[in-house]
């Protein structure tokens, strides 16, 4: 069979190799976006690849084309193409894995919260030497201690296969868990979509974040977020358990008690499906990071992941304890006598913007720090949204923007606020007595500096 893969900027490289291995496929390679060096190309056509250009796809479609073989097309879920997509890059992922991956998987997609949800849940399974990839690399825990395989990874779902190459010995892997974008694989033994935050367009505008995660449900055993699942997938409704910070879903938050370096609440579930089939309906408390709403919600779905598996409540809840958030992203330190709450993220949104204001709104003497760079993910942010939003911010909230987003929506800018270099920032914060810093940063997490 021909196999046509489209697209080796995001994991494609991988997946054409991977399928160069197998007897059954003459394999194809477009580099529709251009970015393969001649290394990468002479690596490829050794290994019997066949590069071709944009062309080539109009060709196999043509009812005239010279062209006789029918091709398998492989292309990504964002990916705009004028041609019948048989696989998405999440399919082949599963189609090249199936046999591979012997241990349970739990894959998390969604739009806000995805690394959050990986974290608490490796804390949750470190007993089981988990394999993890996140968008803060492959890592593996094994007799309780971390191992960092990799940091610097993107996750596509071609870097789940990546991962699990660099397992040397899969043996003592009881466990992976997988961030992946646009959707799961089809691999997963409990899918986690965190929330439809923001439904930015993919595909050039021909499709929706809503529309590629839901390949998530895909998984054997879906959690979601209910408000999400409501609006968008409730057509999906075997096989999911739903999750909310209020009531009517199957797991939800009461009595919670907010604050900033820990947060109480109950946890009701009701009717709850686990993988080998039971039904639970409990009540626990747990106490753990979650310093707003959006933090429960996500504590709520890495719960729901937990309980799909049958993991004891003692051990959820032991391992929310010892979850305390994310370096750089809602992590909390002491700086010359201020608190900083530091949120860098690429995928920094209006949503998450506005859900992290909030945290502070009742402090007094408090500044946001807004800033960040452009083209970190393929999501830009809504620019005219985000300075509607800064206008309209408390005017006893101080404004520092910085860097080149900072710069680019200083003008439009209508209440007072100081522009300067995100090295002086937190000082410049300091000097205007701040005892309460939100620094809201948009960059890679591969740049320590800002993080």
């Amino acid at each position: 069979m021909n196999a046509l893969i489209v697209d080796m900027t995001h994991g494609g490289k991988l997946i054409a190799s991977e399928f160069s291995k197998l007897d059954d496929f003459n394999v194809f390679a477009l580099d529709i976006y251009n970015t393969l060096s001649e290394k990468e190309k002479s690596s490829l056509t050794g290994k019997g690849i066949t590069l071709v250009e944009e062309g080539f796809l109009e060709e196999i479609n043509s009812k005239e084309s010279s062209i006789n073989d029918e091709f398998l097309v492989i292309a990504p879920i964002h990916c705009n193409i004028e041609s019948e997509v048989h696989m998405t890059h999440h399919d082949a992922v599963k189609f090249l894995m199936r046999d591979n991956i012997d241990v349970p998987v739990i894959e998390i997609t969604g739009v806000k919260g995805k690394t959050s949800v990986v974290k608490m849940l490796k804390e949750i399974f470190k007993n089981l030497n988990p394999l993890i990839l996140s968008s803060l690399g492959v890592e593996t825990v094994e007799n309780m201690k971390n191992n960092i395989l990799k940091r610097d990874i993107s996750i596509t779902p071609a870097s789940i296969i990546e991962a699990w190459q660099m397992v040397k010995n899969h043996e003592n892997i009881e466990i992976c868990i997988f961030e992946t974008s646009l959707g799961g694989t089809g691999l997963a033994d409990v899918g986690v979509l965190t929330n439809i935050a923001e439904n930015y367009p993919i595909a050039s505008g021909g499709k929706t974040a809503s529309q590629a995660k839901a390949q998530i449900f895909k998984s054997k055993l879906v959690v979601c977020d209910f408000d999400s699942f409501n609006h968008f997938y409730s057509n999906f409704d075997e096989n999911v358990n739903t999750f909310s910070i209020s009531g009517d879903a199957n797991v939800y938050a009461s009595n919670i008690k907010f604050g900033l370096n820990k947060t109480s609440l109950d946890v009701e579930v009701n009717d709850f499906k686990t993988l080998n089939g039971n039904i639970l309906n409990t009540t626990f408390d747990i106490s753990t990071f979650a310093p707003a709403e959006h933090h429960v919600n996500n504590v709520l779905s890495a719960i729901c992941a937990a309980l799909s598996l049958n993991i004891p409540i003692s051990q959820i809840k032991k391992g929310l304890m010892n979850f305390k958030g994310i370096e750089g992203r809602t992590s909390i330190r002491n700086y010359k006598g201020s608190k900083i709450i530091g949120e860098i993220n690429p995928g920094i949104n209006v949503t998450a913007i506005k859900k992290s204001v909030k945290m502070i709104e009742d402090f007094e003497r408090s500044t946001v720090i807004f800033g960040g760079k452009y083209g970190v993910t393929c999501e830009e942010i809504d620019e005219n949204s985000t300075v509607e939003f800064l206008n309209k911010m408390n005017d006893k909230i101080q404004l520092i923007l910085v860097d080149e987003l900072g710069k680019n929506i200083k003008n439009r800018i209508k209440r007072k606020y100081m522009y300067t270099d995100f090295d002086n920032a937190i000082d410049k914060a300091v000097e205007m007595n701040s005892k309460m810093i939100l620094l809201i940063y948009r960059s890679n997490f591969s740049d320590l500096k800002r993080r």
